[in-house]
């Protein structure tokens, strides 16, 4: 079982809808979301989504490596702390395939020690600390792949909450 979370809920009406506008094409930026907690995965991947992502989701990093052959991501999202292959380790052979690739790396218990063999190969990820609201998250993915965002009006109403479906579950 997972330790609890020290978090707030959100509303996702409290969650800006964000109009991306890339500066070149109209192609939706790829993320691609890794994390061992579904949920988090799911949730993460659900509200980029509704900002106008397209959105590849995994639960561990082989499978991260896999989806990223297949849809070239524009950036990485991914935890740090993963049985198996570590967030650092995943970014790091993703970018040596896909050099253009973007990293946000986030943990609710790492520190900027566990980039330091990362750091040393001559890789520069910037660290987020969990739980991370998610405008906080919009904006540094924003900032990440220098898309401008324009806030638009939300179709729910004040009070009101959306449910989040884990994404595996709709078919």
């Amino acid at each position: 079982m997972s330790p609890s979370l020290n978090s707030e809920v959100v509303s996702l009406s409290e969650v800006p809808i964000e109009e991306l506008t890339p500066e070149d094409d109209f192609r939706q930026p790829v993320v691609l979301v890794v994390d061992d907690e579904p949920l988090v995965a799911d949730t993460l991947s659900a509200i980029l989504e509704n900002a106008g992502f397209s959105i590849l989701t995994a639960y561990d990093g082989r499978t991260a490596l896999q989806l990223a052959s297949h849809g070239v991501p524009d950036l990485l999202i991914s935890d740090v702390a993963m049985p198996r292959m570590s967030g650092v380790e995943l970014a790091v052979q993703l970018l040596e395939a896909i050099p253009e690739c973007k990293v946000l790396l986030f943990s609710g218990h790492a520190t900027s020690s566990d980039l330091v063999h990362a750091i040393d190969a001559g890789y520069d990820f910037h660290l987020l600390a969990k739980p991370l609201h998610p405008t906080e998250m919009l904006r540094h993915v924003s900032r990440s792949l220098n898309i401008e965002a324009k806030p638009r009006k939300r179709g729910l109403l004040p009070g009101h909450m959306a449910e989040v479906i884990p994404i595996r579950q709709i078919a």
